[in-house]
């Protein structure tokens, strides 16, 4: 099984990654990525404010409230659980071994790096306070 903190220098290794590196990505078809996929599980943007699943973080969350947002984001193909149902042309899934929880998709590394620069345009949600 591999290590999936290591992936990320494994693929850089096999040319594929830092994704946001090799080019800034097209943020329309970052958003539209984002939106046929993502929304699944995720609050993006103003796409489904209330849509997501509630124990999986929104985009906007994520955006200002980590500090390592932009690396999340660069390397979310190898963060649990999307290893299990997301593959990436040309490399595959990167857990084969496990049963994908919903319906598998397959991304190019330059889907990867249009939802990243999509990501970049996201305003950033406020703690509310109580």
């Amino acid at each position: 099984m591999r290590n999936l903190i290591a992936l990320p220098l494994i693929l850089i290794g096999a040319g594929t990654t830092p994704l946001a590196a090799q080019d800034s990505g097209d943020i329309t078809k970052g958003r539209e990525i984002s939106k046929r996929h993502c929304t699944r599980c995720h609050v993006v943007g103003d796409i489904n404010p209330t849509g997501g699943i509630s124990s999986t973080p929104s985009f906007q969350m994520l955006v200002k409230r980590r500090p390592d947002y932009k690396d999340r984001f660069e390397t979310f193909f190898a963060r649990r659980p999307h290893p299990s149902f997301l593959s990436i042309k040309g490399i595959g899934r990167l857990r084969p071994d496990l049963p994908p929880n919903t319906q598998p998709i397959e991304l190019t590394e330059k889907d990867v790096r249009d939802v990243s620069a999509f990501i970049e345009t996201l305003k950033p949600t406020t703690k509310k306070k109580q």
